[in-house]
């Protein structure tokens, strides 16, 4: 997102078209007055969001003790807040699971308190 003076300019991510949106800002902060540039209401309704609450599901891998791989990958069930990301790789970091792990295992159930989840999205076996 480029901030400019009372404009805020980024890319639609929602679906393929990649509109370009630009909105125009209020006094008030994250008050949008306008949107334009969006082809469908998901882009409006994004940079709304976008706006006022960046959110981003993290994709990261926690180490494995024991198993043919010496790491699982796992991602967040749910964005979390784009601000809270580092803080979130710094949790995810510390943890070390037991081989097997199985996609789909929940690793952390509440990862600081974002009520979002952090599931194994792969398999890895007990190390023969």
């Amino acid at each position: 997102m480029n901030q400019e003076t009372g404009k805020l300019r980024m890319i639609c991510i929602v679906c393929p078209l990649g509109c370009e949106l630009e909105m125009e800002t209020g006094r008030e902060p994250k008050q949008i007055v306008n949107i334009k540039g969006s082809r469908c209401s998901k882009g409006k309704e994004y940079a709304a969001r976008e706006a006022a609450d960046p959110r981003r599901v993290l994709m990261a891998v926690v180490k494995v003790r024991d198993g043919n791989l010496p790491v699982v990958s796992v991602k967040t069930d749910e964005p979390i807040p784009k601000q809270m990301l580092l803080e979130a790789v710094r949790a995810i970091s510390k943890i070390e699971m037991e081989a097997p792990v199985k996609a789909g295992d929940i690793l952390i159930d509440n990862l600081l308190s974002t009520g979002a989840r952090v599931v194994a999205t792969n398999n890895v076996r007990k190390a023969d």
